[in-house]
């Protein structure tokens, strides 16, 4: 049996796990990322590693899964939003501390290689799209059995499609981000507006917020749209609306096997994915003739960016 080590580098966390080849986790550490400390987040995944491989010395290799931009040789965080990094060698550093082969890649790209092999698409012979809700979107693309990089290693950024022109403006300096359509973000958004313009229709979303739209929050929107709240509801169908609008596109594009929706949002069901659905549908109505993409939820949870990560490195 062949293990290997996956470590989840993210903005709160560093969670690393033992992984067989079936996608089993068979043991796991955590430990709280030092965002604000480039050194002392490193040293954090070398612990890590370095833990699990002592507990199993048969681990042959490390896949690093981090929330930032990866360089095209998979070597170098150039850039990472919510840690302190930039140009920094992940890859070798980590690889001469532990003492085992490493692989670097971007934590969506983990997660869509972890649906891709032991999740919602697995069944897939050859390609996967898959678009990641939570906060903001990501993404990450397989084609012909292997990830998408790109030339320069950031391909899949699928939050940063645009779909309005001269609209919301993104963190990312564009205007009309699907992002700002389509995610945690814009839900909330949503639902603040709409029980802003009509508190009547927001009833329950304005108890739980105690009156503020402004304390509205992802949570409460999705508790509301649960008993029933139309202002919570109407969030969810706009937010489903852009997201489907965004499938229909990455169809076009990619004509992949399988289209994935991960993320923190999925977890309210059918309040995102039926109006997903349809707008999908809508926005490929002249296409019928033609077969397409079925979308499907994640279900590889919270172990994708560590099942994935652990794979990639079975494949150096």
């Amino acid at each position: 049996m062949t293990l290997t080590i996956g470590v989840d580098v993210g903005g709160t966390k560093v969670a690393g796990g033992v992984v067989d080849e079936q996608g089993n986790v068979l043991a796991q550490v955590r430990r709280d990322t030092p965002a604000d400390d480039q050194a002392g987040t490193r040293d954090t995944i070398v612990a890590v590693a370095a833990e699990l491989a002592a507990a199993y010395p048969s681990a042959m290799a490390i896949g690093i899964g981090a929330a930032a931009w990866i360089d095209a040789t998979g070597s170098t965080v150039l850039f990472a939003p919510n840690l302190a990094w930039h140009d920094e060698p992940l890859r070798d550093y980590v690889a001469k501390a532990v003492g085992l082969p490493t692989v670097l890649e971007n934590d969506a790209n983990v997660a869509a290689w972890a649906e891709f092999r032991f999740g919602a698409a697995r069944q897939a012979e050859d390609s996967m799209v898959m678009i990641t809700v939570g906060t903001g979107i990501g993404g990450g693309v397989v084609l012909n059995g292997a990830l998408w990089r790109g030339a320069n290693g950031i391909a899949g950024e699928l939050g940063h499609i645009q779909s309005v022109p001269d609209g919301h403006p993104c963190g990312c300096g564009r205007l009309g981000c699907i992002e700002q359509y389509a995610s945690g973000n814009a839900l909330v958004r949503f639902a603040r507006a709409g029980a802003m313009r009509d508190p009547e229709r927001g009833a329950g979303l304005l108890v739980l917020s105690e009156g503020d739209p402004h304390r509205i929050s992802g949570r409460m929107v999705t508790e509301a749209a649960q008993e029933g709240d139309e202002v919570a509801r109407d969030a969810f169908a706009q937010v489903g609306y852009w997201l489907g609008v965004a499938l229909a596109d990455l169809a076009q594009v990619f004509d992949p096997q399988v289209l994935v929706v991960g993320g923190g949002v999925v977890e309210a069901g059918e309040l995102l994915l039926a109006p997903t659905e349809r707008a999908y549908r809508d926005q490929l109505a002249q296409r019928r003739r033609f077969p397409v993409a079925e979308i499907r939820p994640a279900e590889a949870g919270n172990a994708a960016g560590v099942v994935g990560a652990a794979d990639l490195a079975r494949r150096i």
